[in-house]
């Protein structure tokens, strides 16, 4: 609001518009071409008893408006954008929406996979490849019949899902990343990326996805108009080279797991493991002949709250003989240190290890070896009992 020459007092959206929030009936509105420097005097708003007697509302709401101290001219301002001013791109969005709310539009379109690839899935998607289904309900004559099995009528669901050159291709992917599923339209491939995935191996099937429909249509294309048949072998190794590129080339990483591991390994892409946060270096000493060697470790999520403890035994060749853990309950993270030592000794009394080197993490437990008087009451007997008897 400027002046307030040209602004509507009831009508524009300055304030409102009041007429709708007084619920003044629609056939009155021609009737109401007061502007709002009308109710302006002094820059202060004046308000005649005929308006504010029947609409006493009117003087709160119009006082929420800050009037300008400096005389310049009222804008039109559009309300959905931060600024006021009104771009190609937020009128567009107004009028026509957002768009299709799809649950696989965000997964078709990555940066790590060509856009013509995404594109042929973008039309069997909309349906709008053109096959002979498509070209027949276009009013074109042409025979129905699949050009790789020569056997039933060419859809788009059939070329893509059930045709037995596609069949080859897809229980090949089955086979890698150890699933199948039962295509019931062409939207169900996209089930195959629901599982809790890392981020690369995500991005390799999908692009094993994409490869696979773009090879089925240019096996397709091949028959048809080159007389060239491509074995479903030879089509795999397209697949194989294509992902190979994106799942190298991208910036995802990987976790830990054989069945990850093995789908990366089998479409010969590298695994970037996720950065470390921190890195320690952890050196294991050897010991002498005859010696055995146990390393300890307790650890609790909250103290005191769902301790555990454990440890491993090695020969002096470094070979594990033996292992142990033991979940304790409800204790705090120093019993469960000094509880592993415990039991790595009871274990080497009863199995005749006489010469053991114990190692722990935990100073207090290796201070506990010279006096027991850092030892928790509810273990000291039996701490004493092992240790010093």
């Amino acid at each position: 609001m400027g002046t307030g020459d040209n602004i509507n007092f009831w009508l524009d959206s300055w304030c409102g518009p009041l007429a709708l929030q007084l619920n003044i009936p629609s056939q009155l509105h021609h009737n109401l071409t007061a502007k709002v420097n009308d109710f302006i005097v002094n820059f202060q708003w004046i308000f005649p008893p005929s308006v504010l007697i029947p609409f006493p509302v009117d003087k709160h709401l119009a006082e929420h408006v800050t009037i300008p101290v400096e005389d310049f001219e009222d804008k039109l301002v559009w309300r959905k954008s931060n600024t006021g001013e009104i771009s190609f791109k937020e009128a567009f969005l107004f009028k026509y929406g957002v768009g299709q709310n799809v649950k696989w539009a965000k997964s078709l379109w990555c940066p790590d996979i060509p856009p013509s690839e995404s594109l042929l899935v973008w039309k069997i998607m909309h349906n709008k490849v053109p096959t002979v289904e498509m070209l027949q309900s276009r009013g074109i004559s042409i025979p129905s019949m699949c050009s790789s099995c020569n056997i039933h009528g060419k859809s788009t669901f059939h070329l893509f899902f059930e045709c037995f050159f596609a069949i080859k291709l897809w229980n090949w992917l089955f086979s890698i990343i150890n699933t199948s599923i039962q295509f019931n339209s062409v939207e169900d491939f996209w089930l195959l990326l629901d599982r809790n995935w890392s981020q690369q191996c995500k991005l390799v099937i999908k692009a094993c996805i994409m490869n696979i429909l773009n090879v089925i249509w240019f096996s397709r294309n091949q028959i048809r108009f080159q007389n060239k048949l491509l074995h479903w072998k030879s089509a795999i190794n397209i697949i194989v080279a294509k992902t190979s590129i994106a799942g190298n080339n991208t910036k995802q990483t990987a976790r830990g797991g054989m069945l990850e591991f093995t789908i990366l390994k089998a479409c010969k892409v590298n695994i970037k493991p996720p950065r470390a946060p921190i890195i320690k270096e952890v050196i294991w000493s050897p010991h002498l002949a005859s010696w055995f060697k146990v390393n300890t470790d307790g650890a609790s999520t909250k103290n005191p709250v769902k301790a555990s403890t454990g440890g491993i035994f090695r020969n002096s060749e470094g070979e594990c003989i033996g292992c142990f853990s033991q979940f304790l309950g409800n204790k705090d993270a120093l019993h469960a240190e000094l509880v592993a030592a415990m039991i790595a000794i009871e274990i080497s009394y009863h199995k005749g290890f006489h010469n053991i080197w114990l190692e722990s993490d935990s100073q207090l437990v290796n201070l506990a070896f010279n006096s027991n008087s850092v030892v928790p009451w509810c273990n000291n007997p039996i701490f004493r009992y092992l240790v010093f008897n």
